[in-house]
């Protein structure tokens, strides 16, 4: 991480493109307010926008304006984020959602500065910095051919990747004093001791939700004070080995009997998420319509489970 600190603020220094990859929660925002903070444009506004949050036509007025008329209800003109942020730095996070169409357009804005609000006549001239921020695959997104090749490489004239929480696990001590001082200071709560044992618990979780999901378990552990229930809590989540359901005996006078329950039907999920990547070669938009489930939530159970192609496992 001090090695991305120092990338970040040499690239600063630098006024072109940087795509920022990894997963959800690891601190892409952060990165991007780092680089933008000792960029010489510092001084001038940071947006960042959600290009996941919002339909494909309503993302494109969000990001280049309208005129008056240009759809219904559209009375008056309004500025894009791309001519409030003149002269600063626009972070596009999640951008492998955006549609191919506005892909297109982005791609003008990048090459000549320039672009058309919706139902405009006039190009209108910008100069904004552009980062952009995902978690998917770029590679494979490039392949399905639902993220434009040439504006993968605009984009990419410096690369940086964060890594999740489960590669960073000698941080996760720091981080749960960091938060706590935060969160008790923002709160007006009383700090609460960070035990060894706590400790262990938390280097010993996978954390899908990487350090955004870690802030909130610090938040809850302040909520209830009771270290125990914290420590329960992750224990409960911990991903099991798989164990086939024919060589599990279940005890019908085990007192543990619903964590038992909990563990075969987690391990019968990977098993099947893990069978519907193999058979759709690891096509992610194929695999979550094989399992009828969402490709978010698909990505997300990936990550909960830690599930990686079997050759390599």
């Amino acid at each position: 991480m001090r090695q991305i600190r120092a990338q970040a603020m040499q690239v600063a220094r630098f006024d072109f493109p940087v795509l920022l990859l990894g997963e959800s929660g690891t601190g892409k925002e952060v990165l991007a307010r780092l680089v933008h903070k000792y960029s010489e444009r510092a001084h001038r506004t940071f947006l960042k926008v959600n290009c996941a949050a919002m339909p494909s036509e309503l993302l494109e007025s969000e990001l280049f304006g309208y005129e008056p008329g240009a759809f219904t209800g559209a009375v008056k003109a309004k500025p894009g984020k791309f001519e409030l942020c003149n002269k600063g730095t626009i972070l596009l996070d999640e951008i492998g959602d955006m549609s191919p169409a506005l892909q297109a357009k982005l791609l003008q804005v990048l090459q000549d500065g320039q672009f058309s609000r919706l139902g405009g006549r006039h190009p209108v001239k910008v100069d904004v910095r552009v980062l952009a921020a995902t978690n998917i695959n770029m590679a494979e997104s490039i392949a399905n051919k639902t993220f434009r090749e040439d504006l993968y490489y605009r984009l990419s004239s410096f690369v940086m990747n964060m890594p999740s929480l489960r590669h960073r696990r000698e941080e996760i001590s720091m981080m749960l004093r960091h938060f706590m001082m935060h969160v008790a200071e923002r709160y007006a709560c009383p700090l609460l001791p960070i035990s060894p044992r706590l400790v262990k618990a938390c280097e010993s979780y996978s954390w899908p939700g990487n350090i955004r999901e870690l802030e909130n378990f610090v938040k809850r552990y302040l909520v209830l004070g009771d270290e125990q229930a914290a420590i329960a809590e992750l224990e409960r989540n911990i991903v099991p080995e798989l164990i086939p359901v024919s060589a599990t005996r279940v005890e019908s006078q085990s007192p543990d009997l619903k964590q038992m329950v909990r563990s075969l039907k987690n391990g019968a999920e990977m098993e099947a998420i893990a069978n519907a990547l193999e058979e759709s070669g690891w096509n992610r938009k194929r695999a979550a319509g094989i399992l009828n489930i969402s490709y978010k939530a698909l990505l997300y159970k990936i990550r909960q489970y830690d599930i990686r192609p079997r050759q390599t496992r």
